[in-house]
Parts: C-alpha cells; sequence; structure tokens
C-alpha cells in the first residue's frame, strides 16, 4: 500500500476505552477526526475493521503475522523479539506494510539493512498502556536515530506516552542535526481513552499540521544571507530600548548565591525580576511573566518538581526559557537533572562556560572544576556550538573570554570584556538573568501569526536576544573598569550594575567586538 500517511498513527487498545463507549464507533469517530493508520494491538483480533476500509485508513497487525494474513491487513508492526523482517515478507502478499520497533541507533541501523517501510521509535515518554522492555529513550534520543535514516525514504514515527500536552515537545525535540523530522506519532490512550475520540484526534492532528507550516523551515539549518553584523546590531538596538518601555517581568529559579545581584542586574537593564520556587504557584507565575530562567547553581532535590512544572508550563504558554547548567558536569545528580529537565521541556536559550556545556554534550574535550572549566577550551568552538545548538533545537551560548552563539545555522562570535567579570561570584548567573530579560522582550514584540501561532514552543528572534545579553554585559563591564571609584572585584559590581542602568544603545553599537560565522 504505497503513499501511507502516517502522521496520526492510532494503536487500539480495547481496554482503555471509557464506560458505554463502543470500539468500533471510537474507532470511526477517530479516523473521522484525523487518524491516518490504525494498528490493532489485541490478539485476539479475527476480522479486519471494515470501517478503516471505509475511510482508506490502513490497517496493521501487531506482531501477529497469520493474523494480518486471516484478515487482509495492510501490514505487520514487529517487535524485536518477534518473526523477523524476512520471515514476515516471505508470508506476507507483495507490498505489504512492515514496520519495526527500535529502541536504539544500532537497531534502527539493522532496520535500514532489512528495508523495512517504517519504524516505530520509543518509548519516548513513558507510558502506562503497555510494559516497556526498552529504557525510554526520551525526546532528545531520537535525533540521533532519526539521522540514519537520512536518504533511505523510511518514515519515522515516535511512539511511548505522546499526547495533545507533549506532542509538540515531540515534534520540536525529535529533530537530527540534519534535520530529519518524524514523519508521524503514535497515540494511544489520549484517543482512545478520550469520551470525544475525534475531538482528542483533531487537536493532535491540528498540532502536527501547525508544527509542520511553522516550524519545517528551521528544521534544516543553513547559513542565512541576511544575517549581517549590522542586522544584529540593529536588532540589539531595537530591544534594548523596547525593554524599557515593555518591562517585562523574569521568572527566576537561580542560584541562591546570587538572587540579589540577579535581580539588580534585571532591574538595571530595564526588566522586573520575580523569584518563585514554589511548584504550587509555577502555572500562575509562569502565565504572566515574559520569560523563565532556570539556573541549577544551588540544586537541591526539592526545587526539581518546581523547575520541571515551570518549564513545561512556559512551553505551554508559548513562553522562552532560558538554561543554565551550572557545574552539570560535576556530580551524577546535576547531569541526571539536566537530563531529566531537558527531556520534559524545551529550553530555547542554553547557557554555559565550556566545562559545563561539555558535559551537557557528552565530550570529554573541555573538563570541569566545580562551576569552572579548566583548560584552554574546544579545538573548534564554532563547529561546536553550532552542532550543539542543532541538537538540542535552541539558541546555545558558549562563554568565556571570547563568546560563541548559535541558533544551529549561524554563529556570532563576541570579544568584549574584562577578566574581573571572572572574578566576582555569578558573573556566569547574572548573564542568565540579563539573557532572559532580552528573551522576554523578544517575545513580547513578536508578531504572531494567529494562525501558526500553536505551531513553535516560543516565539521572539532569540538568537539576538543571547547577543544582547552578552553584549551588553561585557560592555557594561568594560565601562565600569575605567570609573574613577573602580579598584578591583568589590566596587566592580557595583559600578557594573550603575553601568547597566546608564547603557545606551549607541555605545553597545560602537563598543561591539562582533563578527558572524
Amino acid at each position: 500500500m504505497n503513499g501511507v500517511d502516517y502522521s496520526l498513527y492510532l494503536v487500539t487498545g480495547r481496554t482503555l476505552l471509557p464506560p458505554g463507549k463502543d470500539y468500533l464507533e471510537s474507532l470511526e469517530e477517530s479516523i473521522r477526526g484525523g487518524v491516518t493508520v490504525v494498528q490493532v494491538r489485541e490478539k485476539d483480533v479475527d476480522t479486519r475493521e471494515a470501517v478503516c476500509d471505509k475511510y482508506n485508513v490502513a490497517v496493521l497487525i501487531n506482531d501477529r503475522v497469520d493474523v494480518a494474513l486471516a484478515t487482509g491487513a495492510d501490514g505487520v508492526h514487529l517487535g524485536q523479539t518477534d518473526m523477523t523482517v524476512d520471515m514476515a515478507r516471505k508470508l506476507l502478499p507483495p507490498g505489504s506494510i512492515i514496520g519495526v520497533s527500535c529502541n536504539n541507533v544500532a537497531q534502527v541501523e539493522q532496520a535500514v539493512l532489512e528495508k523495512v517501510d517504517y519504524i516505530g521509535v520509543g518509548a519516548v515518554w513513558g507510558t502506562q498502556t503497555k510494559k516497556l522492555t526498552s529504557p525510554i529513550i526520551g525526546v532528545r534520543g531520537v535525533g540521533a536515530m532519526l539521522k540514519v535514516l537520512d536518504g533511505t525514504g523510511i518514515t519515522a514515527v515516535a511512539i511511548g506516552g505522546i499526547k495533545s500536552t507533549n506532542l509538540l515537545r515531540t515534534l520540536h525535540g525529535c529533530v537530527s542535526i540534519t534535520g530529519h523530522a518524524l514523519d508521524g506519532v503514535a497515540v494511544v490512550s489520549d484517543i482512545v481513552a478520550s469520551p470525544e475520540p475525534g475531538q482528542a484526534a483533531s487537536k493532535l492532528r491540528s498540532i502536527f499540521k501547525q508544527f509542520n507550516e511553522s516550524s519545517r523551515s528551521f528544521l534544516a539549518p543553513s547559513p542565512s544571507s541576511n544575517l549581517t553584523v549590522e542586522s544584529i546590531l540593529d536588532g540589539v538596538v531595537k530591544l534594548m530600548t523596547e525593554i524599557r518601555k515593555v518591562n517585562p517581568l523574569v521568572h527566576q529559579i537561580t542560584n541562591a548565591v546570587v538572587t540579589t545581584q540577579s535581580a539588580n542586574v534585571t532591574l538595571a537593564v530595564g526588566a522586573s525580576p520575580i523569584m518563585a520556587t514554589a511548584p504550587s504557584e509555577m502555572e500562575d507565575m509562569t502565565r504572566i511573566c515574559g520569560a523563565l530562567l532556570v539556573n541549577i547553581g544551588t540544586l537541591r532535590e526539592e526545587n526539581l518538581n518546581g523547575m520541571l512544572l515551570a518549564g513545561t508550563f512556559a512551553n505551554s504558554f508559548r513562553k522562552p526559557v532560558v538554561f543554565d547548567p551550572v557545574g552539570v558536569g560535576a556530580s551524577a545528580f546535576r547531569k541526571g537533572t539536566v537530563k531529566t529537565l531537558l527531556d520534559n521541556w524545551q529550553a530555547s536559550v542554553i547557557k554555559g562556560n565550556a566545562g559545563e556545556l561539555a558535559a551537557l554534550a557528552g565530550t570529554t574535550e573541555v573538563e570541569s572544576k566545580g562551576v569552572d572549566s579548566v583548560g584552554s577550551g574546544f579545538k573548534d568552538p564554532e563547529t561546536f556550538v553550532r552542532n550543539l545548538a542543532r541538537r538540542e533545537r535552541c539558541v546555545v551560548v558558549l562563554t568565556g573570554p571570547t563568546d560563541y552563539i548559535s541558533d544551529g545555522a549561524s554563529v556570532v562570535v563576541l570579544q568584549n570584556g574584562v577578566d574581573v567579570l571572572g572574578k566576582i561570584t555569578g558573573a556566569g548567573c547574572i548573564l542568565g538573568s540579563i539573557i532572559g530579560s532580552f528573551c522576554a522582550t523578544a517575545a513580547h514584540t513578536f508578531v504572531v501569526d494567529e494562525a501558526l501561532k500553536d505551531g513553535t514552543l516560543f516565539r521572539g528572534d532569540m538568537l539576538t536576544a543571547a547577543v544582547a545579553g552578552v553584549l551588553v554585559l561585557t560592555i557594561a563591564a568594560e565601562l565600569s573598569v575605567t570609573r574613577a571609584c573602580y579598584n578591583g572585584p568589590g566596587s566592580f559590581l557595583p559600578g557594573l550594575i550603575d553601568e547597566l542602568w546608564s547603557l545606551e544603545p549607541a555605545l553597545v553599537q560602537s563598543y561591539a567586538k562582533i563578527t558572524v560565522k
């Protein structure tokens, strides 16, 4: 069966039906709502669902080739411990669809060799509808598997705990660094357990459609011919002007060591800070803020739930999330926390030094000591930051003597700043606060296309906002050491806050040391 649309792949589960809901009635409503493929999971099925024929929807049987043959199904879906692809192909009629479950890159590579029609990748989230025999791979683990499919023509469908509330995060995150995205998602309970399965399916299909229409052009990054030093600085000037008018509220779950400093610099650049950590108020805080900053500098187990909720709500309200994985390489607890956070919500900007970003990327090229980097940094920082931005699907800010900022396409290189910035506690943390302030401004000033507003997780030019944050801090630092009252780190911080308060856009334009690659 050629030309199958895998975008909304329904896996049946009769035991999940709500009271009083007939299976075939639910199935027809689901198809009318947008389901494009149906996989029958039950082992005791003895007839092909005629309603699928009525709407020309492909029917696949889970595991059982004999049932597929008996019912005249369009094909089968095989697990890793089921019948081999070669045997199934010999038994099934020519042209039958064969799909395979894959949980890692090696299994995808084998599926490519076997020339299957599609793969089911998962589980991407935890699920209660099926006992898992393989580890949850998470949204961020899918990209490497999709990259294997480049040029093969094999379709990929994600499965495992997918529902309308996490579908956009799934679609946005499940993309390879080469821009290979999912062709569809497999859903079980969000449709089958719904008393209104047609509406549930329609909502899922709408999110998928809007994601494709609003985000597909950004899936395969390529250098932007329109991005120049002049255009970036023009954008920075605009943000610096607008932030004083907008006065955005920035919700900050941040390092307790520098909470006061972070609040003060937020005020100095023209935004308003609110430091809230209680999980019970995350939804309300995220609803009213312009952006969220999550900084794990003084990470405690009791803060994790608040961070999870805040980021999830920020994604649902389309608010930018700035993430600062402070000292991520210092402990297994921090590494595990960062993985949990980024697997659950999508960051708009990730900021860190070389040691932190190396740990996040899983490379030992740069090591860290606590929250500090050790050594001279990456041999090729431009390639590193570009690839990490593509993998994490966001803007990445690599801080150091030279700062590198990338959206996965271009890399902006900044060479402002002074050494004394590294001699005060929390310089990186206050940078996160400033970037968050400009991200909130960029989101506020972004013109929303109402037709596509539900297809993205955040709005605004996050690259320019990140550049603005770095330039404003580093240039203010340069100016602060020229003040008559400057005598070292102790007098530097108050002077820095004063310079942030009085800094004019024209000075940033004239002082900026910036290149675009």
